[in-house]
């Protein structure tokens, strides 16, 4: 067996909830303490380091700042991801997927929204602006709060699956659209200072606090998803068997 045939059968073994159930139990606890560990570490540098001689002590928000940003587009991609495995693959647990991420998503996404707004306002003057980048990641917002409340509405799990599934791939644009619109369009907003195919340009002072805050709040991201399915898991089979003693009891009584 090839390694990639390897690899398919095990995440295809996973598909078996209960199996995700069980791996998720033995996972999380490890990966709650790895993210508290970095989460403090990243806290510990970025306070410890000296302020910008420009921005002063303001740029410490940038740690949770930036992290949040990048965090509320990677959410959105694992959940396009998770979107292509319902309509492609029918992955049993590409809809618990995609629906556990999208409230992990708004959250990392109002925290990037609010921290830039108190960050510009004394770097620009201003709590908002509607330049191209802070609008896409608005209109993000806002894509996140419509799959929420379109799931929850939905009756249907199967049908609600599906057309979940291609709202999050027609709103995938957004991301590149946030990604590249300080390049394409003339903002407040300053361009790529990390990710850059020439390095990164920002002083390795402050770039290390970012990283480990970023790699922290990566891994938050993991485990709070993790959670959120396990929890998902747990809830449809509540659910269904609800469902079962509904029909079992009606069916007693219909015999009488």
């Amino acid at each position: 067996m090839t390694e990639t045939s390897l690899a398919l059968s095990r995440i295809s073994a996973l598909a078996n909830p209960t199996r995700f159930l069980a791996l998720a139990g033995k996972i999380l606890p490890w990966l709650a303490g790895l993210t508290f560990l970095c989460l403090a570490v990243g806290a510990w540098l970025s306070f410890t380091t000296e302020g910008d001689y420009q921005q002063g002590d303001t740029v410490r928000i940038m740690y949770i700042h930036v992290p949040a940003a990048w965090l509320s587009m990677m959410c959105y991609s694992v959940m396009a991801i998770a979107a292509l495995g319902t309509l492609v693959w029918r992955h049993p647990l590409a809809d618990v997927a995609a629906k556990t991420a999208a409230p992990i998503g708004a959250a990392f996404t109002f925290l990037a929204l609010v921290t830039g707004s108190l960050w510009g306002k004394p770097m620009w003057g201003t709590w908002w602006v509607w330049d191209a980048r802070l609008t896409s990641v608005f209109i993000l917002f806002l894509m996140y709060l419509g799959l929420i409340a379109f799931n929850r509405a939905m009756d249907d799990p199967g049908r609600a699956a599906r057309v979940s599934a291609i709202m999050i791939l027609v709103g995938f644009v957004n991301i590149p659209i946030i990604k590249f619109s300080v390049e394409w369009w003339n903002t407040l907003h300053q361009p790529a200072s990390v990710m850059r195919l020439d390095g990164p340009t920002i002083d390795p002072e402050f770039l290390w606090p970012l990283l480990v805050m970023a790699l922290g709040f990566t891994l938050l991201f993991f485990t709070l998803h993790l959670m959120a399915m396990r929890n998902e898991i747990w809830r449809r089979r509540i659910s269904v068997m609800r469902r079962n003693a509904a029909r079992a009891a009606q069916a007693g009584a219909e015999s009488r």
